[in-house]
């Protein structure tokens, strides 16, 4: 049996006595497209938050590629990349400055981190301003930034919080493109996003998480059934019952 990118098992995250997240449990595939979603304050950004070691989980664990995140942080970190749902960045910086510096980190060679980033910087249309200073770019060219550094070392998996905020639409189809390919080429990716339809249409799977729990999961077909993503959303969501036949971890 093939090993799964990401596997998270039986996660929790209390922060004082408040449990943001309880007890959930999902994994993903080499090949897949994992989409996550759920209300503002469900637990979304606290999980993916644990995935790529910004914060402990109070019990549980995560893993990548069979590498527990926060036993052997290091070898896990090395095969994932991370784009926050705010893309921060060094004002001072130019842009290129910025990549050089996510590609010293990842141990990325000159030569190949030149290929990678003048592909993916044209792909996204950002070349032409890799020299400016990022205190002079927009939201969205600091997220299309963010992208290109993401994937300058190659990741095996790649995690997303709300990717697609903030883009133009040619930028918004680039990624779903290189986001596809990705997972083609055998890699994994998991983000979250409110545009559930672009969930739908992307994603080989699908989680739903409403007030910590985890109310469905599995192939998107699946769990949306005969109805739209959006429908099952709502009904998960807002009234609490769940899907018939919805595939449950």
């Amino acid at each position: 049996m093939e090993r799964s990118v990401l596997e998270v098992s039986h996660y929790r995250k209390e922060y004082g006595g408040h449990i943001a997240v309880r007890d959930l449990s999902l994994s993903v595939a080499p090949g897949e497209i994992c989409g996550f979603i759920g209300h503002n304050g469900a637990g979304k950004t606290t999980l993916i938050r644990s995935v790529v070691g910004a914060q402990p989980p109070t019990s549980g664990t995560v893993r990548v590629c069979g590498h527990d995140v926060w036993r052997d942080a290091i070898a896990a970190k090395r095969l994932m990349a991370y784009v926050p749902d705010n893309p921060d960045v060094y004002d001072f910086l130019t842009g290129m400055q910025y990549l050089d510096l996510i590609a010293d980190i990842f141990g990325v060679g000159v030569a190949m981190r030149r290929q990678r980033i003048s592909e993916l910087a044209t792909r996204l249309e950002l070349a032409g301003v890799l020299g400016d200073p990022v205190s002079a770019y927009s939201h969205g060219m600091r997220q299309k930034l963010v992208l290109v550094g993401a994937l300058v070392h190659d990741p095996t998996l790649l995690v997303l919080d709300e990717p697609f905020v903030g883009l133009d639409p040619a930028a918004s189809h680039e990624l779903k493109v290189i986001l596809r390919e990705r997972a083609d080429a055998g890699g994994a990716v998991f983000f979250s996003s409110h545009v559930l339809e672009v969930v739908e249409k992307l994603c080989d799977t699908v989680a739903v998480i409403r007030h910590g729990e985890l109310v469905a999961f599995g192939p998107t077909d699946e769990v949306r059934g005969s109805a739209s993503l959006e429908d099952v959303f709502l009904e998960l969501v807002e009234n609490g019952s769940d899907v018939a036949d919805a595939p449950r971890v």
